[in-house]
């Protein structure tokens, strides 16, 4: 049965080749010194070199006869060199350029990708770009235009190359826009502002010659032991889907392919170990398809994206990379999904090495090709996927119609990108001016704003005043850099610590003192979680130095929090408290009785009940990007008004996890509970230390007027929901309405209560606007006894407000008819 056209959305990304020809031409060969070259033709490519246009050369002709035309001419070494990777310069590719030695390597053939090349990625924490073609822009541009052509001219069919690239913190590119990690956009509450996001990293990316960009993440971070919680947008399904949509549009909007991971149950291997374990996630079926499936199924229907990262881990006893109903039943048949599935490294391998499913690894290839994957990806030489490949081939154990669909998909995507009309970046000079531009630039500091949170103000010690005084800025994160870089983001630029962003926001009359106090932690770590010891002498004096500069200060901000040896990939916690002696120094300061600010930038929820009982005033900037110290100033100083919302749950202690939004009724006592400052008490029981949700202001909101309409109505209608939110405080600012709906009566277990709806609004001093919401038949929809998906009659009651616990309005409606799928 052949296969659908693209649907509307992926043919945006599909270039109109035929207008653009000439352009191509005469930008891409002339800066390259290239005079005349057999492949350009009267508004066509001649691909194969063979001086006729076929139908796979047309860019008039439909998608899929292209695709099979091409794979009618391939050849079996043609074919298996589209599945595989080809890491670039300094991972797998030993040369910059191409060289007379490429003819005789697997990929005169042709290649499926080739992954991260020149990016200087393999030396991200270098300060200087590690040769010309890296950077400026342009050179980069040309570069990637010099490779394509090799593939476009060297190779019997002229197949062009994908290149793909990470891009969660913007592009994985020396000197990118750098923006705030995927937590601190969660936090933001801004689906515009992702959209926006998403859109320069593509323009970015396309400037640079990248075409396949590895975003968003849809991973929930449900274990904030797990050490890439730092990489996903919060713990909810919904907001997890609202804010990766936008990305994903943003990305395909510019015209480079969105590919999204972790597919899937990634983010909460037994008990959030990392590193080598990544394995056994406990989750039950219905779990699986309620919250961590439905992000994927979203985007995919939504945005159309064209690529699926295939994770590591196994479900329920099989490997996701070798499961048909993941890859194929789940991905293909019910959700929709028309582009390539490449595996996260390693994943192919371990199906022979740690699942032990696969006899070999050439077993292991097979399974994956057949559980519906497309590209392997590994840091080693694609030749190393693609002989196993051709070798299961010859012998008859693997159907050559399971590699010719794998084929199909990643040429589909391929044409759907217009690579075999426009190959190359049409006018390199262009980067120079777009990559980090000052418009993106300005767009990295509003994110930065927005994603900082406000957990406690105490007396409203913030916002700080600029008068006469001093104000020592203190602890380990306050001169901190290299959290806000991240080698699945961008490296190499300049980034504003919040120390200097003090000094440059306090003005002359209030005199900044610095002083460390500590490190975020010690020479021992992470043994010293498990065995805690007394700070050394030089650690000690440090702290002693810092409470001894609190002593003569009017005021104190420290700076807490994560740094890259206790967060990220592979950087699993026992512990949810602030690492090293970072409550000591606290301790110490508190003690010294002066008002302090404290400044959270972590990569994860801390347990922090010290602070919150006894510091008066608690900001939460996550890992903010290039310009994440101006914000936190701007936000002591009172020149921004913090608007941002917790996108995760922050236990009291390790003790309760699991502790999350959403959740069965009953199964974690206190959820709904406010946080109380003075009870800190009966830590199992009482809640969080702060819920999903949650976050302050500098002035005041208000809801009123619920509106709900219509208020009965069949399954399979929609009902509309508003109300007014207004700024009834003297500070203009920016609130997140939040809608949850609570099922009443259902055949299955439902949550306590979902979010279905979102909105961040900026409200000037006493000014109101009125906040509409629709609900749909996916909004009221469950999983019933039969694995279906239904609407059932019944009542659903909804509540707005400003965190997932302070709800100020509240209504119902009611579904008179069922329906399902």
């Amino acid at each position: 049965m052949p296969k659908p056209s693209l649907n509307s959305k992926q043919k945006k990304v599909r270039s109109n080749s035929c207008r653009d020809w000439i352009l191509v031409a005469f930008f891409t060969l002339f800066p390259l010194g290239i005079h005349t070259a057999p492949i350009e033709r009267d508004g066509w490519l001649d691909l194969n070199k063979n001086g006729r246009k076929d139908v796979y050369e047309d860019p008039a002709a439909e998608v899929n006869r292209r695709v099979e035309d091409l794979l009618s001419q391939m050849t079996i070494e043609e074919k298996t060199c589209q599945l595989a990777t080809l890491y670039g310069f300094r991972r797998v590719l030993k040369d910059e350029l191409p060289t007379p030695g490429w003819d005789t390597e697997i990929w005169k053939d042709g290649i499926g990708n080739i992954d991260e090349h020149l990016n200087g990625v393999s030396d991200w924490r270098e300060k200087t770009p590690i040769n010309s073609n890296t950077w400026p822009a342009s050179n980069h541009a040309r570069a990637l235009n010099t490779v394509q052509r090799w593939f476009l001219e060297k190779t019997r069919l002229g197949i062009p190359v994908d290149f793909t690239n990470e891009g969660i913190r913007g592009v994985c590119h020396w000197n990118s826009t750098n923006f705030p990690a995927e937590l601190g956009i969660g936090a933001t509450w801004n689906k515009d502002l992702a959209g926006q996001i998403g859109r320069v990293t593509g323009r970015e990316a396309k400037a640079l010659g990248y075409t396949n960009i590895y975003s968003p993440i849809l991973d929930l971070a449900r274990d904030p032991r797990w050490g890439r919680v730092v990489e996903c947008y919060g713990e909810d399904p919904f907001l997890v889907t609202e804010m990766g949509v936008r990305q994903a549009t943003g990305l395909m909007a510019e015209g480079v392919a969105s590919t999204a991971k972790h597919f899937a149950i990634y983010s909460i291997p037994k008990g959030g170990r990392d590193g080598e374990a990544r394995t056994d996630p406990h989750v039950s079926p219905r779990e699986m398809e309620t919250l961590y499936l439905r992000p994927f199924e979203d985007i995919i229907r939504r945005a159309g994206i064209l690529g699926v990262m295939s994770s590591y881990n196994d479900y329920d006893g099989v490997p996701v990379s070798a499961s048909h109903l993941l890859l194929t039943d789940y991905l293909r048949t019910r959700f929709g999904f028309r582009g390539y599935v490449v595996s996260d490294s390693n994943a192919v391998s371990y199906l022979w090495s740690k699942h032990r499913v696969a006899t070999d690894y050439a077993d292991a290839c097979r399974q994956f090709l057949e559980a519906g994957g497309n590209v392997r990806t590994e840091f080693n030489s694609p030749a190393n996927f693609i002989l196993p490949v051709r070798e299961l081939l010859k012998e008859g154990k693997l159907s050559p119609a399971v590699v010719d669909d794998r084929v199909r998909d990643v040429l589909r995507v391929k044409f759907a990108l217009g690579l075999f009309d426009r190959p190359f970046v049409i006018n390199p000079e262009a980067a120079d001016a777009i990559v980090h531009s000052p418009t993106h630039q300005q767009l990295a500091l509003q994110a930065a704003r927005e994603s900082i949170v406000l957990l406690k103000n105490q007396n409203d010690i913030l916002p700080l005043s600029r008068k006469a005084g001093t104000l020592l800025v203190c602890g380990p994160n306050a001169t901190e850099i290299n959290v806000s870089q991240n080698r699945y983001g961008s490296f190499g630029g300049k980034v504003t610590s919040v120390l200097d962003g003090i000094k440059k926001i306090a003005g002359s009359k209030l005199q900044v003192k610095y002083e460390k106090g500590c490190d975020a932690t010690y020479a021992s770590w992470p043994t010293s979680e498990l065995l805690p010891q007394p700070p050394d002498t030089e650690t000690a004096a440090s702290i002693q130095r810092a409470t001894q500069a609190a002593a003569t200060a009017d005021v104190v901000v420290v700076v807490l929090g994560d740094s890259s040896d206790t967060v990220g990939e592979s950087k699993t916690r026992t512990s949810l408290e602030l690492p090293g002696y970072q409550n000591a120094l606290v301790d110490a300061l508190i003690a010294k009785g002066k008002p302090i600010v404290a400044v959270l930038m972590n990569g994860r929820p801390a347990s922090i009940n010290r602070i919150q009982q006894d510091v008066p005033s608690v900001l939460e900037a996550w890992f903010p990007g290039e310009t994440g110290g101006q914000a936190v100033a701007e936000v002591i100083f009172g020149d921004y008004n913090p608007g941002g919302k917790l996108p995760v749950t922050f236990p009291k202690t390790v003790g309760q996890l699991e502790f999350n939004f959403p959740a069965k009724p009953a199964s974690q006592a206190g959820m709904g509970k406010k946080p109380d400052p003075n009870d800190m008490g009966n830590t199992m029981a009482e809640g969080p230390l702060y819920p999903f949700g949650f976050g302050l202001s500098y002035t005041t909101f208000s809801y009123t007027n619920l509106e709900i309409a219509p208020r009965k109505f069949d399954a399979g209608g929609q009902t509309q929901i508003s109300c007014s939110v207004k700024n009834t405080g003297n500070r203009d600012g920016d609130t997140v309405v939040q809608l949850y709906l609570r099922d009443v009566l259902s055949s299955v277990i439902t949550y306590e209560k979902v979010l279905r709806g979102f909105e961040r609004v900026h409200l000037q001093a006493g000014e109101s606007k009125r906040i509409a919401f629709s609900l749909t038949s996916r909004d009221m929809e469950l999983l019933n006894q039969q694995s279906q998906w239904v609407v059932e009659p019944g009542v659903f009651e909804v509540e707005i407000g400003s965190s997932s616990v302070e709800t100020a309005l509240s209504g119902s409606f009611e579904v008179t008819k069922a329906s399902g799928k």
